[in-house]
């Protein structure tokens, strides 16, 4: 009966910590436990004693809270307020920005799947489906990328004005002021269409729609601002910019040298006016060489005391004309053969009145924050509707490319080592668009996910790195010969300016995802340093001692129920979904069962030092992204309608999420300084053994034929780029020749049949007239066999150039100028 006991109690604090129920919930039944067994009197009274005594050193000091704070919690807030590092004002104020959303459940070990699944399914308006058909179609049919990015360094003097005149600029500015007032949704979708036709174009046109003064404006401008600015950028009379990055300062932000002391000067004829003297130099700066306003950041310092007591007054955002005295426009860069506007600029001794202050003096000092606030979304739109517009484009024409180029009398795509290609292309382009989609859905209902944008930026930057490069394998030298009619060479040059800007990837992976995530994201970890740092050490005790407590709880319910679900492969847990969409959420259960004691295992062994590790804070970071993805894919499926025919996509996507968890879970084990700890998590989270694979051969065979011959599948994954048929078009001629391939696919057929029975001896030049000859095929059917060569040489030729007018590039370049 002993054992019965004991086995009893430790069930019941399984059962409590598996479900999560209060300290005290659990401490009252194990109390009721030992009372019936007591009053059975089947146990020793000195067992029971024994048993009691224990009972009363844990759980009444645990649940009396000035017992638990006099006898643990002190000891323990001492010990980590010298120990706990503090947090800068920059680290502070990206902490601050944006909104804890989808990733707090992640981190929570047991997420709510009603946040993602109560949004609605993404969805166009009448106004913005109709710019998409009408000024976007335009605007891609007049965009030839190779004289823009080869021969004029620049978009055509049309393209600029049709870009102004159809408010391009101003998708995000309100109605009220000229605006479009799109969704973000359509604004991805704009810059992903014409990305997939021109990547400068793409760039000139995302720029003013994402960090920049517009937005800036619109969230922090005074309302002099908003009257004056907001119209001019809307009818492109304005053409903005934004300066950030120099020299001496690119991730590290603190470090920036650019200065402003506010002092009195002389502005536009008027003596004694308050204002600010700046000096900066910035470089990478999009549109600088044809910007007529400069949004610029600076630290601002007041050593006169003239707004307040204080000198240093922190990073500050300012509004200035490109015609003010002593700014310079640099000369342009050329960054990776694109020719979207990109230069330095620079000022010296330049004045400029207070009120050209983002948001007046009221906003002095805050620039970091909002600058943090902005980028929190607008990194989530614009960079990936490149990044999966590529994807799409790569999707569309390498499987059709996959279909009319032929070897050994087969199609390229048929052979495994291409279709294995084709099958990753299809399968990332399908979860980078689902991660798209997703967050995009929240922004559009008043989410602002900090983590979650800086997530999808990295992952879809990243994912198009591979899917370009893998179609760029499958094209060959069809890719690698510059020229008109190369459709993916710009866009694998264009892969670098995606990894680098609006927070390189690296930086992001490393230092934001996992590091701003866990402090903003963890339930009790960002309550406990504020705790330790609260100026008020009794009510930081306090504080410290509520979240200490629940956070013990919350790392024992965790490691019970990973363990538990590693053991049950997470077959009893309750989800949403059907099927197979049930096993991809339970297993998305069990794996944020798994970070979260992950997460917390390296917070307590390598504590404030985490930050510094940033291998394994980005291992984290790569869980946590693929975490997100594999939401974001279910959501998608269901979005569409779960089309059984999108299956493959599916399962390849989620497996290949799964796979990547688990492959981080295990870089983290293997890399922790305690190697005893690593194994014990190793036991917890993995008790018998790696559960995850990566996706089958049989899955990539359905996914790679999907890309191979029309469906509603393959429609539905490229939905949203620009698509030609024509056949003189550097795109068009691809899919033409395809629709000529489809269209005498039965005929090729005939033609092999015969070929293989002895019928037809001819080599390739002669077949058809052979197979004409001899009534293998009629007149007609040889004639549509001769166009569909005929559109196959065409779509599969390179670009050639004479040996004359060859011209070296700078000079060239710089006479654009």
């Amino acid at each position: 009966m002993t054992t019965l006991l004991i086995i009893s109690v430790i069930l019941i604090v399984l059962l409590a910590a598996y479900f999560r129920w209060p300290l005290i919930m659990w401490s009252l039944l194990i109390a009721i436990v030992m009372m019936a067994f007591q009053i059975s009197g089947e146990i020793p009274s000195t067992t029971l004693t024994t048993m009691w005594v224990i009972y009363a050193v844990i759980f009444i000091p645990l649940n009396i809270k000035p017992v638990r704070r006099m006898l643990f919690s002190r000891f323990i807030y001492k010990l980590m307020s010298k120990a706990m590092p503090t947090i800068s004002q920059t680290e502070q104020e990206a902490l601050d920005a944006g909104d804890v959303w989808w990733e707090a459940e992640l981190f929570s070990g047991k997420p709510d799947f009603d946040v993602v699944r109560k949004l609605p399914a993404p969805g166009l308006s009448e106004e913005e489906q109709a710019f998409l058909d009408g000024p976007v179609e335009e605007l891609c049919q007049m965009l030839d990328d190779w004289k823009i990015t080869h021969e004029d360094f620049d978009l055509s003097a049309e393209a600029w004005q049709f870009i102004k005149d159809n408010k391009f600029f101003a998708m995000i500015i309100p109605k009220e002021y000229g605006g479009l007032e799109f969704s973000n949704l359509c604004h991805s979708q704009v810059v992903m269409k014409i990305g997939t036709r021109s990547g400068s174009a793409a760039v000139t046109v995302m720029v003013p729609n994402s960090l920049g003064p517009g937005k800036l404006l619109m969230t922090y401008g005074t309302q002099e601002q908003k009257d004056y600015y907001l119209p001019r950028l809307a009818d492109g009379t304005e053409i903005p910019c934004f300066g950030l990055t120099g020299p001496d300062a690119g991730s590290d932000a603190g470090a920036m040298p650019d200065t402003g002391v506010v002092c009195y000067g002389t502005f536009e004829g008027k003596e004694n006016v308050l204002g600010v003297r700046m000096n900066w130099e910035k470089r990478y700066i999009t549109l600088a060489p044809v910007a007529t306003i400069l949004g610029i950041a600076f630290k601002l310092q007041d050593p006169d005391h003239l707004l307040s007591d204080e000198v240093e007054r922190g990073i500050t955002l300012a509004l200035i004309k490109r015609d003010t005295e002593g700014v310079e426009i640099g000369n342009r860069h050329f960054p990776s053969n694109q020719a979207f506007m990109n230069g330095p600029i620079r000022g010296k001794d330049v004045f400029i009145p207070m009120d050209w202050i983002i948001g007046g003096v009221d906003y002095v000092g805050k620039g970091w924050s909002m600058l943090m606030e902005c980028l929190s979304d607008g990194r989530a739109i614009s960079l990936p509707a490149l990044g999966v517009g590529a994807g799409k484009m790569a999707s569309r024409y390498t499987g059709a490319y996959s279909r009319i180029r032929q070897q050994f009398h087969t199609p390229i795509g048929y052979f495994e080592g291409i279709e294995e290609a084709l099958t990753e292309i299809a399968g990332q382009t399908y979860a980078i668009d689902s991660a798209r989609q997703l967050v995009l859905s929240s922004l559009d209902h008043g989410e602002v996910p900090s983590v979650i944008s800086g997530i999808v930026k990295q992952q879809t930057m990243e994912r198009m790195r591979r899917i370009i490069n893998l179609s760029m394998d499958v094209h060959g030298g069809h890719a690698i010969c510059m020229g008109p009619n190369n459709i993916l060479g710009r866009g694998y040059q264009l892969i670098p300016v995606g990894i680098t800007v609006e927070g390189a990837n690296i930086l992001t992976r490393s230092l934001i995802i996992f590091g701003q995530g866990a402090m903003r994201s963890h339930p009790y970890l960002l309550k406990e340093v504020e705790a330790v740092h609260e100026s008020d050490k009794h009510k930081g005790l306090k504080d410290f001692d509520d979240a200490f407590f629940a956070h013990a709880g919350f790392i024992f319910s965790n490691m019970v129920r990973a363990f538990w679900m590693g053991i049950t492969a997470a077959r009893l847990v309750r989800t949403p979904g059907s099927g197979i969409t049930a096993r991809y959420y339970r297993q998305l259960v069990r794996m944020s069962a798994c970070f979260a004691v992950m997460t917390d295992a390296c917070v307590a062994i390598l504590g404030g030092s985490l930050k510094r590790k940033e291998k394994i804070s980005g291992r984290l970071a790569d869980a946590l992204s693929n975490l997100y993805v594999l939401t974001a894919t279910l959501k998608h499926y269901e979005d569409e309608g779960s089309n059984k025919e999108d299956l493959p996509l599916l399962q390849w996507a989620c497996e290949d999420a799964l796979y990547n968890t688990q492959y981080a879970f295990k870089g983290v084990i293997k890399n922790l300084p305690v190697p005893v700890v690593g194994r014990l998590l190793n036991a917890i989270l993995f008790p018998l053994t790696k559960p995850y694979q990566k996706p089958s051969d049989a899955t990539g065979h359905r996914i790679a034929r999907l890309l191979l011959s029309p469906s509603e599948t393959l429609e539905r994954l490229t939905r949203g780029i620009f698509i030609s048929e024509e056949p003189n078009d550097p795109s068009g001629r691809i899919l033409y020749a395809y629709q000529q391939v489809l269209k005498t696919s039965a005929l090729d057929k005939r033609l092999r049949e015969n070929r293989k029975n002895g019928t037809l001896q001819a080599d390739d030049a002669n077949l058809l007239q052979e197979a004409r000859d001899k009534n293998v095929i009629t007149e007609d059917e040889f004639k549509q066999l001769e166009h569909t060569r005929e559109a196959v040489l065409n779509a599969i030729k390179v670009d050639e150039f004479s040996g004359e007018g060859w011209e070296v590039l700078t000079p060239k370049f710089g006479e654009s100028l």
